[in-house]
């Protein structure tokens, strides 16, 4: 059996004390951003959050009671980037993890704090079974669920220093197969649009986009990626580009989205600049939310299954309870193409 990794073995690694590391790690101020970034970097390479999530294992947090009520599991899912129960996406994935968890008989508390204080404050590991995490969270604030021992599944993210079981749906072979139908109807010159910094999601469909260009000997330029700024309201964003390529007689005849809430805010904006879609150029996104169909064209786009997400990471998490030393998954749920009016072949016939 290898040696528990000690604080001071990680202070003597970077060269600062054993108090800065434990503040660092337990989330305390009085330690620079800069600093508790390399002391986790270190701690995680070193092999430091592996032993500690095991040993807490061992202990209350996290165990199936022999009998009596069942407890709770923490649904983290953070007020950030409209992360919220109201989403059309990320409320589907809540409302999947809340059918699951009464078909199995536990409660479920719902925690939308983005700090770590915030958390502290209404966090009783002793009561819970373990965490899901909806979305986009902070490396500070997965490190303190993990100081507590609480398994965790994490949907639609992943942090590269803490482990957990992670649950996507499959971005880059579905990102691949909807570019490689556009191809296949014609499409030669066609653009991604997303912000691939967003989320690890945006960024594993732009390399499905890529990819499918890749295979089909489609050099890949520059200019294949608009890359938008911000985290909403891109329609202004979209008239500028738009403008621009017309002017310069560039427009591409496909625009693919990183998901469908660009694509309805670039269908807005081809609108005010009376271009016709798919008649001067097809547009789809990705995630099938509710507006993608009721929109007018109807955008093709990718099916999600936010429900079987939701439903899969409890799946996870109670499978991790009761076998806490397996190793960590990344599930992969396929998406499905759904064609409709958005998008033609380059011969002007429609495909719904």
């Amino acid at each position: 059996m290898s040696k528990k990794v000690t604080m001071q073995q990680i202070a003597d690694y970077l060269g600062v004390s054993k108090f800065v590391v434990s503040k660092a790690l337990s989330g305390k101020d009085g330690v620079s951003p800069a600093t508790k970034e390399r002391v986790i970097q270190a701690a995680s390479q070193l092999g430091y959050f592996a032993q500690r999530g095991a040993a807490a294992r061992q202990e209350k947090p996290g165990q199936l009671p022999a009998g009596g009520s069942k407890p709770s599991v923490l649904v983290l899912m953070p007020n950030i980037r409209f992360q919220t129960k109201e989403s059309v996406y990320w409320g589907r994935i809540l409302d999947g993890i809340s059918i699951r968890l009464e078909e199995r008989g536990y409660g479920m508390v719902i925690i939308s704090e983005h700090s770590i204080d915030g958390l502290l404050h209404v966090l009783n590991p002793n009561g819970l079974l373990g965490m899901i995490g909806v979305g986009e969270i902070s490396t500070s604030l997965l490190l303190e669920v993990h100081r507590c021992g609480l398994p965790m599944v994490l949907i639609d993210h992943e942090d590269p220093l803490i482990p957990s079981d992670t649950v996507f749906v499959n971005n880059y072979d579905c990102m691949y197969k909807l570019t490689q139908y556009l191809i296949g109807i014609g499409h030669r010159d066609l653009l991604f649009a997303g912000n691939i910094r967003f989320s690890r999601s945006f960024f594993d469909r732009w390399n499905g986009f890529r990819g499918a260009l890749e295979t089909h000997g489609i050099p890949l330029r520059d200019d294949h990626l608009i890359s938008l700024e911000g985290i909403s309201g891109y329609s202004g964003q979209f008239v500028d580009w738009a403008s621009r390529c017309r002017a310069e007689g560039k427009l591409p005849s496909a625009v693919v989205c990183a998901n469908d809430s660009i694509a309805i805010d670039a269908l807005q904006a081809f609108a005010e600049l009376g271009l016709s879609v798919p008649g001067a150029l097809s547009l789809c996104g990705f995630d099938d939310i509710e507006d993608a169909q009721r929109v007018r064209p109807a955008l093709t786009t990718v099916h999600v299954p936010k429900l079987a997400l939701g439903r899969k990471a409890v799946d996870r998490l109670l499978e991790r309870v009761a076998s806490p030393g397996e190793p960590h998954e990344k599930i992969l749920i396929s998406g499905e193409m759904v064609y409709r009016e958005s998008s033609r072949d380059t011969n002007g016939r429609k495909r719904s």
